[in-house]
């Protein structure tokens, strides 16, 4: 079981909006069941990463964040989506 943070700054509209396109994606690839995401708000991610596998986020990467990190703004914008989910299958079969 993998445990996902996502991130945004306020910790609800954005990530909750790529928290959706996310699940469904990992969904329609096989990988229900095999991961649970919580969400939270930038601030928050150094504090709370060391009980996850990795942080996924539509702003920039916190410094001192000793997990993998995924900046997901394409989400967002529908540019360069595939390969943002490249990564974070990536770090799925980690």
């Amino acid at each position: 079981m993998k445990r996902i943070l996502l991130a945004c700054g306020s910790g609800i509209v954005t990530s909750t909006a790529v928290r959706f396109k996310i699940e469904k994606q990992l969904d329609d690839r096989g990988y229900k069941g095999q991961y649970k995401i919580e969400q939270c708000k930038i601030a928050e991610v150094v504090a709370k990463a060391p009980g996850y596998d990795f942080v996924i986020s539509t702003t920039l990467k916190p410094d001192n964040l000793k997990i993998p990190f995924v900046r997901a703004v394409s989400f967002l914008t529908g540019i360069g989506t595939e390969e943002t989910m490249t990564e974070i299958l990536g770090l799925m079969d980690a």
